[in-house]
This record gives C-alpha cells, structure tokens and sequence, in this order.
C-alpha cells in the first residue's frame, strides 16, 4: 500500500517553517528563504526552474528523494497561490508557471469549490473542499502503488500529522533562527505519534532528520 510522506520540508533550528507576513513578494514569509539554501544548488531545484548543472551529494540526494516516488501531491491553498476568500477570475495557476514540478495529480485544501485546473508536464491542480480526509482519499486512489506527499505549507502538515496519517517525514533543518512565523511543533508530541528518528545527516546548509512510524 502506498505510504504518506512529507519530505524535503525545511524548517528553521526554532521550528518555522516560514517567516512572518507572507505575500506575493515574499511566498514564505520574511527571511524564509534562508530555508531553503540547501537544496537551491541541487540538480533537482535546478531543472525545476529550468536551469542546468548543479552540485551532486547529500544534499541532491534528499532533494531528488522529495520528489521521487509519488502518484499525488497535497497542498494547502497558501502552497498553490496567495489569494484569499472566494477565487477570482484573475489567471493565476500557481507559484510555478505553466509547468509545476508536481507532474501528478495534485489536490488543494481549499474553503471555496473551483473547476480543475491542467498544466503542463501532468500536474493537474484539483480543489478539495472536504477537508483532509477527503484529499488524502483522492490521493491515494490517484496515486495508485506510489506515495502520496503532503507537500506544505507548515498548517497543511500539521493538520495530517495531528490526525495520525502521515507514515514517513524528512524534515531538512537549515542552521538558520526565526523568532516567529509559521511554528511547526507547537502542540505536535512526535513520540506520542509513534515517530521516532531513523537517520540524520548534517551538511553545510542543512541537517537531514528522517523519522518514521
């Protein structure tokens, strides 16, 4: 049976999984980016957004591991775009251009009903209105034999956690503090869940935290 992942999530040392005051400028909140340094070099961010080469290691390993191996993907709505409330006729298709990185089936928790929206590269962006449940079951029935990733934001993971459906998580810890912003832990007892840690690997940029069930 497939299993529900969350991996490559970066996280600050203190807990954030993205800064303060989100917008259109800034997706993950004020310094988020700092995040994420250690996959902006990886052969699998590169090709992402089009671009070549790249530094082979631990690091590309992990990165190519978060997006290897899934049928669907689960996004919160701030995941897909920054609007707000009802949806708007306004053209917006997401964070990633006309080919998102997902090539699956891909399912957005959402308040407000939307028609379905194809992109290229096999990413179709599906809107769920009934709750988690909901769009973990249409994941999985998409997703077939393969994983099903729950790919953020932070309230997005923890709602999944919290209701004792996620199997496997790679969080990626940068050396990085916050202060504030979206706090993954709060009120989360990973023990208590039956996660326990499998594997860490340090690097420059980021210490890799496998846990599981």
């Amino acid at each position: 049976m497939s299993r529900v992942r969350v991996a490559g999530f970066s996280l600050s040392i203190d807990g954030f999984g993205a800064g303060p005051d989100q917008s259109l400028a800034d997706p993950l909140g004020r310094r988020g980016m700092e995040l994420h340094r250690w996959i902006f070099d990886t052969p699998t961010f590169r090709t992402m957004i089009g671009k070549e080469g790249g530094t082979q290691g631990v690091d590309e390993t992990f990165a190519a591991g978060a997006m290897a191996g899934f049928g669907a993907f689960i996004l919160g709505r701030n995941m897909f775009g920054p609007q707000r409330g009802a949806w708007s006729d306004d053209g917006w298709q997401g964070w990633w251009g006309d080919n998102p990185p997902y090539h699956a089936p891909t399912y957005i928790l959402t308040h407000y009903p939307r028609d379905p929206i194809v992109m290229q590269g096999g990413t179709t962006f599906h809107f769920v209105t009934g709750g988690i449940e909901e769009a973990l079951g249409l994941a999985r029935a998409s997703a077939g034999e393969l994983d099903v990733k729950i790919g953020g934001g932070v309230e997005t993971v923890r709602q999944y956690l919290q209701a004792g459906l996620v199997d496997d998580i790679h969080f990626a810890i940068a050396p990085v503090v916050l202060g504030k912003g979206e706090a993954m832990f709060s009120g989360i007892d990973l023990p208590g869940l039956g996660f326990r840690v499998n594997e860490k690997i340090t690097t420059e940029h980021a210490m890799h935290v496998v846990l599981a069930r």
